[in-house]
């Protein structure tokens, strides 16, 4: 069966079909992801067609070819357990690194019963980062002297923006920064101390209540100020971070706020992991993207 299978880039509109089959596996996308991911790479999409039905897909996003990252695996139910995954994930693979540098690493965050398939196929384990929910009845309180150090993300320099996303992201991704910034249905916050930029956060609205991604900051003391903030967006609603486990400040603050671990992923990378600034991440952006 998997020798009938057509590895293809995927049309635009396939890509808003591959992020509704991810809201049914229960991933909760952002309202606005489907265009957003596009605008970032739109070469990233492969399409599994069989007997000219779409029944697979997935994302290889580069960034500038120094970084790539693979995300949204998925193929239908109906279609598993015939070999069809197997050929799309190893042909994703291969058409990712024809598409990097010589020696760029790549990663992944892979659900943890997959994580043995994804080792075998060269990836390795690096962190866990989990999935929190809170029902946020209303704003959490901040201090008058932090809500000081807070302002709009849009009226931070972008170059200072870019800059410091970039001691916590693998590479450079100015045009994926530029819209998720700015995408409606959103609120994005900088955290500014002695007139430097020392953490930003974004909260966005998803199928299910919002989610916060990235939430990057210096401390835990300017990661709280901006969780308080962009929380508030969601008040009425659940909301979501993806914390990583290997930053002891990142789960204090799940834990003071009494979020509750729903999901998680194994983030693992083949070739060499990249090196970021691990203490400063307090949620990742996306599992999809990275």
């Amino acid at each position: 069966m998997a020798q009938e299978l057509e590895i293809r880039s995927m049309t635009r509109p396939e890509v808003d079909e591959l992020v509704g089959w991810a809201a049914s596996e229960g991933w909760n996308p952002g309202l606005h992801d489907a265009e957003l991911f596009w605008a970032t790479d739109p070469e990233a999409f492969i399409a599994a067609e069989l007997n000219g039905e779409l029944v697979g897909g997935g994302a290889i996003t580069s960034y500038g070819g120094e970084f790539g990252f693979m995300g949204l695996f998925i193929v239908r139910p109906e279609f598993r357990g015939r070999g069809l995954g197997d050929a799309l994930w190893h042909a994703r693979r291969q058409r990712l690194l024809d598409r990097l540098q010589p020696g760029a690493s790549i990663g992944m965050d892979g659900v943890f019963d997959m994580q043995h398939y994804y080792a075998k196929g060269g990836f390795v384990f690096s962190h866990r980062n989990m999935r929190f929910r809170a029902e946020i009845a209303q704003p959490p309180a901040t201090s008058p002297d932090e809500e000081e150090n807070i302002v709009p993300l849009a009226g931070v320099p972008f170059d200072q923006v870019l800059a410091y996303d970039r001691t916590c992201f693998p590479a450079p991704r100015p045009d994926f920064l530029q819209g998720w910034i700015a995408q409606p249905d959103a609120l994005a916050l900088g955290y500014q101390r002695d007139g430097r930029l020392s953490g930003y956060g974004v909260v966005r609205r998803c199928g299910q209540g919002c989610k916060v991604g990235p939430l990057f900051a210096d401390d835990g003391e300017a990661a709280e100020a901006l969780y308080a903030r962009l929380a508030g967006f969601a008040a009425g609603g659940p909301l979501f971070l993806d914390a990583p486990e290997n930053n002891p400040a990142a789960m204090a603050l799940v834990q003071r706020h009494g979020m509750v671990e729903v999901f998680g992923c194994a983030r693992m990378y083949l070739g060499k992991p990249p090196a970021v600034a691990h203490e400063r991440i307090f949620g990742v952006t996306t599992f999809e993207l990275g």
